[in-house]
């Protein structure tokens, strides 16, 4: 299966803390990755690690075959990258409908897309971001990316706060837009939901290191394994 992007031996220092300990990882090309484990256990420092926003210690960053360890956040999304972080992902003074018209690309995916996945936000296009509650603010800052079309997306807890039938339907648009559009995903959460037993892979990671890599289903994938 080719790759889309990877770490090698990569380490990430925050101060005197070293979140990720020489971690080696793969990102299939074209389907849906899960990255499983507690909050500290360096689930974020990865995603944060391939979006450029911390540069790591030591190690290599290389997408599509590309060394980009010293690329920045706005070179990697001029190359194809949407990061939703899982806090302050959304502009407070900006509508619902200003966040869709500043994702879109000329040739990305329009605002009506995402309105179909997300119908919730059609009433709240003329609400500012910031009087919305989280679950709303949630949809919005995945609606924008989703208008992007970006060629890797990288979403952190992206269920967080969301209804369970909006988590149902974004998992089903991931993995189906991952198999028509050959776009690629990265996400995290603490434990693997049923939706995404289509993934192509699932890391585990426990304190800084991956403690597991495999297929969902497999032994190392059940919940136990993420704590």
């Amino acid at each position: 299966m080719p790759v889309e992007v990877a770490l090698l031996a990569v380490r990430v220092r925050y101060g005197p803390l070293e979140a990720l300990h020489g971690v080696d990882l793969a990102v299939p090309s074209g389907r849906v990755t899960v990255l499983l484990g507690r909050n500290g256990s360096g689930r974020t420092s990865v995603l944060h690690a391939l979006a450029g926003l911390v540069r790591p210690t030591g190690g290599r960053v290389v997408w599509r075959g590309r060394d980009v360890t010293a690329l920045g956040v706005h070179q990697r999304v001029r190359l194809g990258l949407a990061l939703v972080p899982a806090e302050r992902a959304v502009f407070p003074s900006l509508t619902v409908a200003e966040h869709l018209a500043l994702g879109a690309r000329p040739r990305g995916g329009p605002a009506h897309e995402a309105l179909e996945l997300f119908p919730e936000l059609a009433a709240l296009l003329p609400r500012r971001a910031g009087t919305l509650s989280g679950g709303q603010q949630q949809l919005v800052a995945v609606a924008r990316a989703l208008t992007a079309a970006p060629r890797l997306l990288l979403l952190d807890e992206p269920d967080r706060g969301l209804a369970p039938a909006a988590a149902a339907r974004l998992h089903a648009h991931l993995l189906s837009s991952a198999a028509t559009t050959g776009r690629t995903t990265v996400l995290t959460a603490q434990t693997l939901p049923a939706t995404l037993a289509g993934a192509a892979a699932v890391h585990v990671l426990h304190r800084g290191e991956v403690g597991f890599s495999g297929e969902p289903g497999e032994p190392g994938t059940a919940p136990h394994a993420a704590r």
